[in-house]
Order: C-alpha cells, then sequence, then structure tokens
C-alpha cells in the first residue's frame, strides 16, 4: 500500500507544515491555566472545575436583560470570564508563549492569534501593556524554536462604531509589535446586520496598510459575507461557511480569491449543523473556494489541529494529496511574512514528495 492509500492519522498531520488562521487566544486556556489564574485571581469557577467547559450550564449572567440567549452568545460570555482572570504582564506573556507551544505540538510553524480585547476586562485603558506583552511572549517563544505567531486585534460586533475608530486610531499611531490585522468577532445573529456600522473603521485600516479578517456567515446567512466583502474589505472570512447557501457569493469567493477560515468542529459544537455529513465544506470545496480548516476555541472545545484535519480527512475521505494542500491554503491565506510563507510551501512539497 503507498502512503497516498493510507489514512490520514494524527501523526502525519502533527509532521505536515503549515499554518493557522482561524485561532482565539481566548479559547487555548487549559483547565490547569484558568485554575491558576482563578487561585492568583481570587475568583470563583463558574462551574465545577471537571465542567469548567460546559459553558450552558455556568452562572455567567447575560450581557443584559432580554439579551438573546444561545450556545454562541453563552460560550462568548465564558471566554469574557477567562480572559478577565489575566491581570498582570507575565500572565499575559505566560498566555502567548503557551498558545505558541500548542501551535507547535501540533506541527503548525506560523498562526495568526485573534485577541478581541472585549474580552480581557482588567486591560480597560491599558490596551498597549496587553499586546507589549503578547509580544513579549511571542517573542520569547520564537527564540525558543517555537511557532512564529502574529496577532490579529479584533472588534466586538456590539461595539459602537466610536470604539471601533478608537481601536483602529491606536493600530495606526501605535503600530504595535506583532499586530497585522483588524478583525471583528463575535454573534451575529445576536447583534444583526453590523457591516455598515464598521465600514470606516476598516476602511480607515485598509488605508493604513493593516490587513484585514473578518467573522461572517457563521450564525447568520450569506448576507453577512458579502458585507464582509463590500463594506468591510475582507481579504479572509473567518468560518464563512454560510456562503455555501448562495451561488453568486461562492463565483465572486473564487473569483476574488478569497480565502475561508473554516473551523468545521466548532460549528458543530455551536450547533450550526449537526454532524460532518451535513456541513459544507466539502461543496465548498468542490465550489473552487480557497478553505483552511482551524480550531477556533480548541481548548475550550477539547480537541487539538491534528485531531481536526485528521478527522476532516476520515469523514471525506482525504488522503495525502488532499492534506497537503489544505496546508497550502493555510498559508497561502496567512497574513505570514513572505519569506516564511514561501518556505513553509517548500517544506509542505517537500513533504508530500517524501511521503509519496
Amino acid at each position: 500500500m503507498n502512503a497516498q492509500a493510507r489514512p490520514v492519522d494524527e501523526t502525519l498531520v502533527r509532521l505536515l507544515p503549515k499554518a493557522e488562521v482561524h485561532v482565539h487566544l481566548e479559547g487555548c486556556f487549559d483547565l490547569a491555566d484558568l485554575l491558576e489564574l482563578a487561585k492568583a485571581a481570587g475568583v470563583g469557577l463558574p462551574g465545577p472545575a471537571a465542567t469548567l467547559f460546559d459553558v450552558d450550564t455556568h452562572d455567567v449572567p447575560a450581557e443584559a436583560p432580554g439579551a438573546p440567549k444561545s450556545t454562541l452568545s453563552a460560550f462568548l460570555r465564558f471566554l469574557d470570564w477567562e480572559g478577565g482572570l489575566v491581570r498582570t504582564p507575565e500572565q499575559a506573556a505566560r498566555a502567548a508563549y503557551r498558545f505558541a507551544a500548542r501551535e507547535s505540538a501540533s506541527g503548525v510553524r506560523y498562526a495568526d492569534v485573534i485577541v478581541n480585547p472585549t474580552h480581557w476586562g482588567a486591560w480597560h485603558g491599558r490596551l498597549g501593556e496587553l499586546f507589549a506583552a503578547f509580544a513579549a511572549g511571542l517573542d520569547e517563544a520564537e527564540q525558543d524554536g517555537l511557532a512564529v505567531v502574529n496577532l490579529c486585534a479584533s472588534l466586538l460586533r456590539q461595539q459602537t462604531p466610536a470604539a471601533a475608530a478608537e481601536l483602529v486610531d491606536w493600530l495606526v499611531e501605535a503600530r504595535p509589535v506583532r499586530v497585522v490585522a483588524l478583525s471583528i468577532d463575535g454573534d451575529e445573529r445576536a447583534a444583526g446586520r453590523t457591516g455598515p456600522r464598521f465600514a470606516d473603521a476598516f476602511r480607515r485600516a485598509a488605508d493604513a496598510g493593516i490587513r484585514r479578517t473578518v467573522h461572517a456567515g457563521e450564525s447568520s446567512g450569506p448576507q453577512g459575507v458579502w458585507d464582509a466583502l463590500d463594506l468591510l474589505r475582507a481579504e479572509r472570512i473567518d468560518h464563512g461557511v454560510r456562503a455555501a447557501e448562495d451561488p453568486a457569493l461562492l463565483r465572486r469567493l473564487v473569483d476574488e480569491r478569497v480565502p475561508l477560515g473554516v473551523c468545521p468542529r466548532s460549528n458543530l459544537a455551536l450547533g450550526l449543523y449537526p454532524d460532518r455529513a451535513s456541513h459544507p465544506l466539502p461543496a465548498l470545496l468542490a465550489a473552487g473556494v480557497a478553505v483552511t480548516v482551524n480550531t477556533d476555541d480548541p481548548a475550550a472545545m477539547g480537541y487539538r489541529l491534528e485531531a481536526e484535519w485528521a478527522a476532516c480527512a476520515d469523514a471525506y475521505g482525504w488522503g495525502l494529496a488532499e492534506v497537503a494542500e489544505l496546508a497550502r491554503a493555510s498559508v497561502r491565506a496567512s497574513f505570514a511574512p513572505p519569506e516564511l510563507a514561501a518556505s513553509l510551501l517548500a517544506d509542505i512539497d517537500a513533504f508530500e514528495a517524501g511521503r509519496a
């Protein structure tokens, strides 16, 4: 049996050079991290330690009376609780370092990690200190031979245009180290249509040479992806799976070579689709869309990137050629420096040739 015919398992995926482009730092705290941080902060847990990541059962208050209830909104409130435990620069640097270590253990050589300052409640008014601490941790990680990681500073959909302008002003003026992109995330269904509200902020970011990646087409339909392209100048769409419902949108994604940062297991966990057979990932690939497979919030959801790629390979009949192309797509979709991207693509080619 040749290498192409062998099942794609987690070991092969770990060995395959790749990037990850849709993963949130807030979703990468392991249970031990949270227990240590909660003790240091003198904060009680929102639920039993053994079921800490079962966020639907937690006593975490809704954002406002009458706020829409959903698995996603409950999960976002849990991320607020997690981020609020980080109180010191040393803790923030350690969180970034451990993220790079987690990525490296999965064979990731480069990652764009999303950080939404609204989840880090102890740092309001100290944004520069927070991102400097993250950069320090990532610098140390790179010096130790771990994955290269850059940051995507993210808005929350419920924020105001003024808050968006404030973040973009800071990005343009301060040019924080390792911040390469502006992002926006949050529950589309709860926030309603948000593209028009943030169009000016994203335009200013684009004019200043800041890259743009936008969560869209997750809990809402294809309209969010259209807005991301038309109003927010998105270079990459995080999720984007609902684009499969609109043939015209699929053609545009293909024609403009806009990649999607898809997170299948996250979509299943948060109730978008009942199972992998129902997930539109194969349809997106068949339409010619540039698709990457990512983890979103892996620690909170209890899995790693190699497990997700192996599960997709098993569900959709992928072999070495398919996962090697998935790795290439991850690099091309990333905001990695050109020299690093070229090196990674060459390493992927060499890996595939060696295995085949």
